[in-house]
């Protein structure tokens, strides 16, 4: 098993924002889109909409082709991304358009496989050149995330692993101590979508990741309302929200997305 190294001491600007929410008595707001939907220049100006509008930490997703956590509304959103012509290479310059215009901390989260074709550690220092703050990783475990620890740390990253409610008493630890920044708290055993009412799920994945040691647990899957941040935030320290968002962007363009951030973040009515 690989052990993840012990924390550098280095600025992490997803736990800076997180803190900065936290100090203003409130759950950070994690917003998320699929990078190049519906084309580029959209993505960054949607995101930056996002921050203008109260998102603390923007999440941009890389399209990939076999998305399996993804519900249908973001499936769609990266189907459309790749058939105008995405390439993993744009996220690069999308991060540092985003970075230019706003001081919200930018994550990417991606499936290992793009990393790894392009090279670890080569990722990693392109990301952190464009002003990126790290990655979210759903389908690496940390016991595999030995190449990743290395350049994280090189290159100055957040890491964010995810825990879920079937996480094992040990995987918790493990997922606590690899990442940086936040852990990624998943609310329901799915993929991602919308939903009526939060995973009564959720609440216990926290106080885990918590009771593990984690100084920012953060919630996602299922997050749409304002009302579902209200009840999230009153145990998490994030609340991450994806589906929603794709679903305004698809239907009303950055105007729609800004409005929604607006009301989740609790700047709207």
């Amino acid at each position: 098993m690989t052990t993840a190294p012990a924390a550098t001491g280095r600025t992490s600007k997803s736990a800076e924002a997180i803190e900065k929410a936290r100090a203003e008595g409130r759950p950070a707001l994690i917003c998320y889109l699929p990078a190049g939907y519906p084309d580029a220049q959209t993505t960054v100006d949607a995101a930056v909409a996002m921050a203008e509008n109260g998102a603390d930490v923007i999440e941009l997703g890389i399209p990939y082709s076999d998305p399996v956590m993804d519900g249908h509304v973001i499936q769609a959103a990266t189907v459309e991304a790749l058939a105008n012509g995405f390439r993993v290479s744009q996220i690069f310059d999308i991060v540092a358009a985003i970075t230019s215009r706003c001081d919200a901390a930018v994550m990417v989260m991606t499936y290992w496989n793009p990393v790894l074709r392009l090279g670890v550690d080569e990722f990693a220092r392109r990301l952190s050149d464009a002003g990126g703050a790290g990655l979210i990783t759903p389908d690496l475990v940390p016991d595999e995330a030995a190449d990743w620890f290395a350049a994280s740390d090189a290159h100055g990253l957040d890491r964010v692993f995810l825990v879920a409610p079937s996480s094992t008493e040990q995987r918790m630890r493990e997922a606590v101590a690899a990442s940086r920044g936040f852990v990624y708290c998943v609310s329901i055993m799915g993929v991602t979508g919308a939903r009526d009412s939060v995973a009564n799920t959720a609440q216990g994945v926290v106080a885990a990741a918590h009771a593990a040691g984690a100084p920012r647990a953060c919630v996602g899957l299922g997050v749409s309302t304002r009302q579902h941040v209200d009840e999230i935030g009153s145990y998490a320290d994030g609340v991450i929200v994806g589906t929603a968002l794709v679903a305004a962007l698809r239907d009303g363009g950055v105007g729609a997305v800004a409005d929604l951030t607006a009301e989740l973040s609790g700047r709207k009515g």
